[in-house]
């Protein structure tokens, strides 16, 4: 399945430092991986599309892997009504 995870940034230094662990996938629970990255230009926010067997699944790595530099919000992706079946450039999973 896809998850987005929407981050508003109460750190900046912190949540970008932190967050390389998530971009790498450093202690990322199976089969959960990080596909996009887009962070505002003013670096206030960010949103993020993972592959994984779960929202739990990316909530809890985002949550403590980010600490109190984010609050995160995940949530799956409506598959039936995404413009896209998957990410351009990204080749088909089993997700």
């Amino acid at each position: 399945m896809y998850v987005v995870a929407q981050h508003t940034i109460k750190d900046s230094q912190a949540a970008f430092t932190r967050g390389q662990r998530l971009i790498k996938g450093q202690g990322a629970p199976s089969g959960t991986r990080a596909l996009q990255f887009y962070p505002s230009t003013d670096r206030s926010a960010v949103t993020c599309l993972w592959e994984a067997e779960s929202v739990a699944d990316v909530q809890e790595y985002v949550d403590v892997t980010l600490g109190d530099s984010s609050e995160n919000t995940c949530y799956d992706v409506d598959a039936g009504q995404a413009f896209a079946d998957r990410p351009l450039g990204l080749p088909a999973t089993a997700a």
